[in-house]
C-alpha cells in the first residue's frame, strides 16, 4: 500500500485504496464542474481533484473506500492527486486499520492506569462518580477507549481521547503532589472527566467530524451536562462539591475566547486548565515535528503557535 505520507510529486498511483473522507462537486473559473475529494489513510489526508467525470466508474460517496488511479501533483506548495480513475471498493478488499490513525501506545495499558488513578481517589462520592463512567458503564468505556480527542490539531486518532486524558491526569497528579493546597481527589476527577463531551461532539471513525450536537453545543457544555446527570444518580452527593467539579470542566479552556463559559476561579480549575493546555500544545508540537522531514531544521511559520518553529538538536538525534 502506498501511504499518503510517502507520496511525492510526480508519483503515479495505480489501483491504490483510500477512504473518501469528503466529496464535493464544484465549479471552476471557466464554468466547468469538477469533483473535489479529501482522501485519507492512517498516515494523513490529501486533496484530490477529478477534472473529467468519465474517470468515475460507478457510484461512490463520502465515507466510501475507493480504488484510485492518479498522478501526484503540487498546488500552492501542497501535494494533490489528479485522479484518472476512481470506483468504490467491495467489502474485503481493504483492512480498515490501514485507514484510521491510531495511538502508538497500548490502549489497554493506558486504561488500566486510568483505573488505578480512580482507585486512589479517597473521596467516596468522587470515586463512585468516576467508577460509574469508567468502570461500570461498559458502553462508555468501549467508546472512550477508541475515540479521538479532536477532529485535527492534536490527538486526532483512535485512542486519542484516552491518551490525552491520561496525560492530563498524570500532570494533575504531579501538581497535587507539589502543591498540597490542591484538593487532589477533586482535581483528578475533573481531569478524568474534562473532555468526555468530545464523545458526543465528534462522530467516531471513519467520520471523526463534528456532529450536529457538537456544532450547536460544544464538548464543554455537553461534558458538564453528562457529569451533572450522573451526579443526580448518587444519593447525597454534596452540592458544593458538585459545583466545584462542574466549574473545573466549564473552565478548563481557561479563557472565554477559547470556548470556556467560565474562567478558572479555583486552584483546581486553574491546575486543570494548565494541564490540558500543556498536553495539547506539546502533543501538537510533537505531531508537527514527526510529520516533517527529520533533516529539516526550521519548520516555517506555524499559525497555531504564531511563531516560526525550529527543530531542536535533541529532536534531531
Amino acid at each position: 500500500m502506498k501511504y499518503i505520507r510517502d507520496l511525492r510529486e510526480g508519483d503515479i498511483i495505480k489501483n491504490e485504496i483510500y477512504l473518501c473522507k469528503s466529496k464535493q462537486i464544484l465549479t471552476g473559473k471557466s464554468g466547468k464542474e469538477y469533483v473535489s475529494l479529501i482522501l485519507q489513510d492512517k498516515t494523513g489526508t490529501i486533496d484530490a481533484k477529478i477534472w473529467d467525470f468519465n474517470c468515475e466508474i460507478g457510484p461512490y460517496e463520502a465515507m466510501d473506500f475507493v480504488h484510485i488511479d492518479a498522478r501526484v501533483t503540487s498546488f500552492q506548495d501542497a501535494l494533490q492527486l489528479n485522479v484518472s480513475k476512481i470506483y468504490k471498493c467491495r467489502e474485503g478488499e481493504y483492512y480498515p486499520e490501514d485507514y484510521f490513525p491510531k495511538t502508538s501506545k497500548d490502549i489497554e495499558e493506558m486504561y488500566q492506569k486510568i483505573k488505578k488513578y480512580i482507585s486512589s481517589i479517597k473521596d467516596l462520592n468522587l470515586r463512585l462518580l468516576a467508577e460509574r463512567f469508567f468502570i461500570t458503564d461498559e458502553k462508555f468505556v468501549k467508546k472512550f477507549k477508541n475515540h479521538s480527542a479532536a477532529k485535527s490539531v492534536h490527538h486526532s486518532f483512535i485512542g486519542g481521547l484516552l491518551e490525552h486524558t491520561l496525560s492530563v491526569v498524570n500532570l494533575c497528579d504531579y501538581y497535587a503532589a507539589n502543591y498540597p493546597i490542591i484538593n487532589r481527589d477533586l482535581l483528578l476527577t475533573a481531569a478524568l472527566l474534562h473532555d468526555i463531551g468530545k464523545m458526543e461532539e465528534l462522530a467516531p471513525f471513519p467520520r471523526n467530524d463534528y456532529t450536529d450536537k457538537g456544532q450547536l453545543l460544544g464538548h464543554i457544555f455537553i461534558g458538564a451536562n453528562m457529569v451533572s446527570e450522573k451526579i443526580k444518580e448518587i444519593v447525597c452527593f454534596p452540592d458544593k462539591l458538585a459545583s466545584e467539579l462542574i466549574h473545573c470542566i466549564l473552565a478548563h479552556h481557561g479563557e472565554l475566547e477559547y470556548g470556556s463559559p467560565k474562567k478558572p476561579a479555583t486552584i483546581e480549575a486553574m491546575a486543570l486548565h494548565f494541564a490540558d493546555n500543556t498536553d495539547a500544545k506539546l502533543q501538537t508540537m510533537s505531531e508537527l515535528l514527526n510529520s516533517c522531514d527529520a533533516s529539516v531544521e526550521w519548520m516555517g511559520y506555524q499559525r497555531l503557535f504564531d511563531s516560526n518553529i525550529m527543530r531542536s538538536s535533541k529532536s534531531i538525534e
